[in-house]
C-alpha cells in the first residue's frame, strides 16, 4: 500500500481505515447481541461514544503531526476484536473494558504530544530508570497476590500492574545508557572465563538497574514479565553494539537462570510440566492449557462463529486465554487475521526504528517493538503449547486496564517516533 502522497491524503486513508475498524467493532457487538439477548441500546450507544472519541483522537493527532497512519488504526482494530470478545466472553466487564480504551486513547494522545522530541528523554534516563525500579519494589511491597503473581496493587475500586508502566521507563533507560556507552559495547571488551564483556565499571549503572529489576520480579513470581524484561534487554544490547556473542552469552545465562527457577518455584515446575505432558492430569493442573488445545482444534478452519463455541470451560478466558477464544469462534482464519495484524504493527515499529533520525530513538522504538514483539510470542506460544504459559496479556485485546493503557501509551511513543522518519510504505 502507497502510503499517501499528500498529508490530505494520509489523513483521508487513516480516517477510511478507523471507519473500517469502526464497522468491524459495531458488526462484532451485534453479531454477539442478537444471539445472546436482545440489544442493549445504552451499550450501544456506549459505542457510539468510544467510536467518535476514535474519530477526534485522529482528528488532534493529524493538526500536526505526519505520523505513520497505519499504527492507531492497527491498534484500533485490535481493539475492536478484543471488545468483541469481551463482551461474547464477559458482557459484564464491558463497560469497564470500554472505559479503560478510553483512557488509553487520552493516554496515547497525550504521549503522542509529549515525545515530539524523543531524544530529549535520554537526559533523564536515571530518573527513568529509577521510576521502573520504585514501581516494581510498590508491587513487591505493597502488592497482593493474584492468579499466583504478586504485581498487582489495590487503590479502593482500581487495580493496576505496575510492572505494566515500568517497562516503559527501563526500556528508556536502557536505550539511553545503551546510546552512551555504544562504542564501549562494540569495542572496549575484555574476557572474563568464556564470557567476552565490557570493562564492569562502564556497565554497573546497566547492571544495577537490570539485575534489581530480575530480582524484584522473580521474587513477585512474576517470571513471564521476568522473561519479557530479559530477552528485551539482550535484544537492545545487540542493536547497540551488533554483537552476536552477546545473544549467546544470554542465552547461556537464561538457560542457567531457567533451569535454577525451575528447581526453586514449585510454580514454574507445575507450568512446565503441564507444558510438556498436558495429558498427566487433564482435569487438574492442566486443564487450562487442556482446554484451550481443544478449543484451538474444534475451531477449525472458519470457527465456531460468534456465541456458538463453548469458550467459557477455559478459567481466565478473557485475560490470558482469550487467543484460544477467538481461535475457536473465529476459526484458523480468524486467528491468523489476528497474528497478521500484529505482525504489520511490528513491522511499521521496526521500519520506524529503521528510519530513526538518532541512535537513542532507533534503539528506543526497536526496544519497544521487541517487547511487544516477545509479549505476542510468549502469550500464543504459550496459549498453543509451543512454549510454557507465562501469564502475560495479548496486547490491546485481553481484558486488562494496565496492560492496555501502558500498551497505547507505547504506540504514542511510536507514533511520535515515526514523525522524524519516513513513512512511505
Amino acid at each position: 500500500m502507497m502510503m499517501g502522497k499528500t498529508k490530505n491524503g494520509n489523513v483521508q486513508q487513516e480516517g477510511y481505515l478507523i471507519l473500517l475498524c469502526s464497522i468491524i467493532l459495531i458488526n462484532g457487538f451485534l453479531a454477539v447481541s442478537l444471539v445472546k439477548t436482545p440489544i442493549d441500546y445504552w451499550l450501544l450507544a456506549a459505542l457510539g461514544a468510544l467510536i467518535s472519541i476514535w474519530f477526534a483522537v485522529h482528528s488532534i493527532i493529524r493538526r500536526k503531526s505526519k505520523g505513520d497512519i497505519l499504527l492507531l488504526p492497527l491498534a484500533l482494530l485490535l481493539s475492536a476484536i478484543g471488545l468483541t470478545m469481551v463482551y461474547r466472553l464477559k458482557p459484564n466487564l464491558f463497560l469497564t473494558q470500554v472505559g479503560w480504551n478510553v483512557i488509553g486513547l487520552i493516554a496515547f494522545t497525550v504521549t503522542t504530544a509529549l515525545c515530539r522530541n524523543l531524544e530529549r528523554l535520554a537526559d533523564y534516563k536515571y530518573l527513568a530508570g529509577i521510576l521502573g525500579v520504585s514501581l516494581l519494589l510498590a508491587a513487591a511491597l505493597f502488592g497482593v497476590e493474584i492468579g499466583g503473581n504478586k504485581n498487582w496493587i489495590i487503590l479502593g475500586p482500581v487495580r493496576f500492574q505496575p510492572a505494566e508502566f515500568a517497562k516503559l521507563f527501563i526500556i528508556l533507560f536502557l536505550a539511553a545508557y545503551l546510546t552512551e556507552r555504544r562504542e564501549v559495547l562494540t569495542y572496549a571488551t575484555r574476557k572474563y572465563g568464556l564470557f567476552m564483556l565490557p570493562q564492569l565499571r562502564f556497565v554497573a549503572p546497566l547492571l544495577a538497574i537490570w539485575g534489581i529489576t530480575m530480582v524484584m520480579l522473580i521474587f513477585q513470581r512474576d517470571l513471564g514479565a521476568a522473561l519479557l524484561y530479559f530477552g528485551t534487554t539482550l535484544a537492545m544490547i545487540y542493536l547497540a553494539s551488533g554483537r552476536i556473542s552477546y545473544i549467546l552469552q544470554g542465552m547461556l545465562l537464561f538457560v542457567a537462570g531457567a533451569t535454577l527457577c525451575y528447581f526453586i518455584f514449585p510454580h514454574v515446575q507445575v507450568r512446565v510440566d503441564i507444558w510438556l505432558n498436558p495429558w498427566s492430569d487433564p482435569n487438574g493442573k492442566a486443564y487450562q492449557i487442556v482446554q484451550s488445545l481443544f478449543a484451538l482444534g474444534s475451531g477449525g478452519v472458519l470457527g465456531s462463529g460468534l456465541t456458538y463455541g463453548f469458550p467459557g470451560l477455559i478459567p481466565e478466558v478473557h485475560t490470558d486465554f482469550i487467543f484460544a477464544a477467538i481461535g475457536e469462534e473465529m476459526g484458523f482464519l480468524g486467528s491468523a487475521a489476528v497474528l497478521i495484524t500484529y505482525m504489520l504493527l511490528l513491522y511499521r515499529a521496526f521500519r520506524i526504528a529503521i528510519n530513526s533520525s538518532n541512535s537513542f530513538q532507533q534503539i528506543t522504538v526497536g526496544g519497544l517493538a521487541i517487547f511487544l514483539g516477545l509479549q505476542i510470542l510468549l502469550i500464543v506460544g504459550g496459549v498453543t503449547k509451543f512454549m510454557p504459559l507465562t501469564g502475560v496479556t495479548l496486547p490491546f485485546i485481553s481484558y486488562g486496564g494496565s496492560s492496555l493503557t501502558s500498551n497505547f501509551i507505547l504506540l504514542g511513543i511510536l507514533f511520535a517516533a515515526s514523525e522524524s522518519g519516513e513513512n512511505d510504505a
